[in-house]
């Protein structure tokens, strides 16, 4: 396995704790002593607000890392799932942002300030919607319940250095792609140091459970799903025996932990939850996106649908469809998406999937008609649209993909990979000053200021008018006004967008 050379981490190191050492002041005791004891004492070291910078800083390195799933059907049902549980969580003064990471591992974490991650392999294990929900339950449970903070607080003459260095450890494994670094950084993040120095650790994990289970039951998920995730893990044997430990680590779950999730849950009435069919169409997507090829994926699925009472499950006949489109068998996909479609109107991948099947069949007139009436149905649906704009350019008709891209992120915000294909949309259409503004956009949202400053001084270099000049050269101030200089302290005046 590829690993930086030690001086690479020492010199990361020093200059995240430089970095950080704005946010992460602590106060002496002395400086205490005298103060009341009044709301949450640990605000005085590290505020909600700080929280956030924190989470954001390091979500960009992973970002940056590559280990992202930036698959756009992934990406809202694991948000969908997550505000459902965030609304229940809180009032409104955290801000949460839900994302899953390519890594076959089971394991899910809590970046200060609401940034929640799910590995792949953790939402493939669960056996239902309830023990996802269950997991992601826990982990917002530790940012409403300020773990993070408190451990701060609680170990407050710890030195700083030691915080920047489990922060560098994160930054390190994202910069390099090694997933095992990263959790194990944020896993240091969490806890603030090594177990024996932090006594309540454990009784964090106990606290984000009862806490949990009480979200997940009133966000209408089996409240028995965290208490059943957990002992499945436990006693876990087989291919998953190999992809449990990061969680067993960094979630120790003992058999007096499984009986008191089990008895808080069973506090709760006992109701008659369905998956919802995001679950089983976001595992589908998961495992090819996963499988080392179209064809072990498509087989995956074949077996899975011979297993009692999964005969019909449209997630496997979904999964099917997209490696049979994969494959080249373009006749059988559209087969199955037509009948998908014929009995789930309402699910608006069979849409999708449809109408790529008709495109990969030689059909761009069906295909065009099957997003047109998607799109009536589902206005400004971000995965639909995106699939629309992605069918749009293979039919040369970059300027229209342009035009619905710039029309949904006027109203829904995008993410950097979704910035860098409406780059692509204008381009291929000839708004190359436009192509170069949304490059800088990107470059900005994955915190390259250099890079945003030259995207924009190439567009501004180009013919355009007034109003087009006038908005790039505002744009170009504000990155360049954001940038550090001599004597500056990093990530002051950061650009709005």
């Amino acid at each position: 396995m590829h690993r930086r050379p030690q001086s690479a981490l020492t010199r990361l190191t020093l200059v995240i704790g430089a970095v950080l050492l704005p946010f992460l002041t602590v106060p002496s005791a002395a400086q205490n002593d005298d103060l009341p004891d009044i709301g949450s004492p640990s605000d005085s070291v590290l505020s909600k607000q700080k929280e956030r910078e924190i989470g954001r800083a390091i979500f960009r390195q992973v970002q940056a890392s590559g280990t992202l799933v930036t698959d756009p059907e992934v990406q809202e049902y694991i948000q969908d799932v997550g505000q459902k549980l965030a609304v229940h969580a809180q009032d409104g003064n955290f801000r949460f942002k839900f994302f899953v990471i390519n890594e076959p591992t089971i394991n899910a974490f809590a970046l200060p300030g609401g940034y929640i991650g799910v590995h792949s392999g953790l939402i493939l294990a669960t056996q239902d919607e309830s023990e996802l929900a269950g997991v992601m339950a826990h982990e917002i449970s530790h940012v409403t319940q300020r773990h993070i903070s408190r451990a701060v607080y609680a170990s407050q003459r710890q030195s700083i250095i030691t915080m920047a260095a489990m922060l560098g450890a994160i930054l390190v494994g994202a910069a390099a792609g090694n997933s095992d670094a990263i959790v194990g950084g944020i896993s240091g993040a969490q806890s603030m140091a090594a177990q024996q120095q932090i006594d309540f650790t454990r009784s964090n994990e106990y606290e984000a459970d009862r806490v949990g289970v009480g979200v997940l039951a009133e966000a209408g998920f089996d409240p028995q799903g965290m208490p059943n995730f957990f002992e499945t893990l436990a006693q876990q044997s087989g291919p998953m025996a190999s992809r449990a430990p990061e969680f067993l680590r960094t979630h120790p779950v003992t058999v007096n932990r499984i009986a008191e999730t089990r008895a808080r849950a069973e506090e709760y009435p006992v109701t008659d939850v369905e998956d919802a069919t995001g679950y089983s169409l976001a595992r589908a997507r998961l495992i090819l996106l996963g499988s080392k090829t179209p064809e072990a994926a498509r087989e995956r699925f074949i077996g899975e649908r011979e297993e009692p009472g999964r005969v019909g499950d449209i997630g496997l006949e979904y999964g099917i469809a997209l490696a049979d489109l994969q494959l080249g068998k373009k006749k059988e996909a559209l087969n199955i998406f037509r009948e998908l479609i014929a009995n789930n109107p309402e699910v608006i991948s069979f849409h999708t999937g449809l109408a790529a099947a008709q495109q990969a069949n030689g059909d761009w007139l069906a295909a065009n008609q099957t997003f047109q009436n998607a799109m009536s149905l589902f206005p400004r649906n971000v995965p639909l649209t995106i699939r629309y704009a992605e069918g749009l350019i293979s039919a040369g008709e970059p300027r229209k993909a342009h035009k619905i891209l710039l029309d949904l992120y006027n109203q829904v915000p995008p993410t950097p990979e979704q910035v860098r294909q409406i780059a692509v949309a204008a381009g291929e259409a000839g708004d190359t000053a436009d192509a170069h503004y949304y490059m800088a956009e990107y470059h900005l949202m994955t915190g390259n200021l250099n890079m945003a400053a030259d995207q924009l001084r190439v567009a501004l270099s180009m013919d355009i008018d007034d109003v087009q000049r006038a908005r790039l050269e505002s744009r170009l101030k504000q990155v360049q006004n954001a940038m550090p200089t001599p004597g500056s302290k990093r990530g002051q005046n950061r650009p709005s967008g």
